[in-house]
């Protein structure tokens, strides 16, 4: 609130004053936004890196072989409970699509898992890692956090001015 321009209304000085010091608000506003930007996205950063936390394994996307388009590399054997003999399939490939030429290889944490059916199928187990909901309350957290500062940070520089301003105001 600016109580120059209530008190005297008809002053054109205090209106001019109520203007500018509404202008040097929103110049402060905008500098600690851009500061508070700054200042979340080094704490985002520094969280991940204490964590260790490893992007490219929060979402994970299952490496298959598919016959059609891949080279088959090395085969291995499992063992699988129910089976007669051990399962055989391809351990590491070559995916034709893939522009890099790595070679792709089976996932350690892959189950092979008899069907009903007698079939066997592969279990990618989760696909999401549950700690990328920590991270997301994270990222929320510190832009709670951050707003919540810039706008009491520029609410008391607000009510400083204003202050100034009463005590500036000559009175007659």
């Amino acid at each position: 609130m600016d109580f120059t321009a209530e008190r005297y209304p008809d002053q054109p000085e205090a209106n001019a004053e109520a203007e500018l010091r509404a202008k040097k608000v929103r110049r402060f506003a905008a500098g600690i936004s851009v500061v508070m930007m700054v200042v979340c996205n080094a704490v985002f950063l520094f969280g991940i890196w204490v964590t260790g936390v490893n992007f490219e394994r929060l979402v994970r996307t299952p490496d298959r072989y598919d016959s059609k388009q891949d080279i088959c590399l090395r085969l291995a054997y499992r063992h699988i409970p129910g089976a007669d003999n051990p399962v055989q399939f391809c351990s590491e490939w070559l995916n034709l699509s893939d522009e890099t030429g790595k070679t792709h290889t089976f996932q350690k944490d892959t189950e092979i898992k008899q069907g009903a059916d007698g079939q066997f199928y592969f279990d990618y187990g989760p696909l999401v890692d549950y700690r990328l909901f920590a991270v997301g309350a994270f990222v929320v957290g510190i832009i709670t956090c951050g707003i919540r500062v810039t706008r009491h940070v520029v609410n008391r520089y607000r009510m400083q001015l204003e202050a100034a301003a009463r005590h500036s105001v000559p009175t007659h």
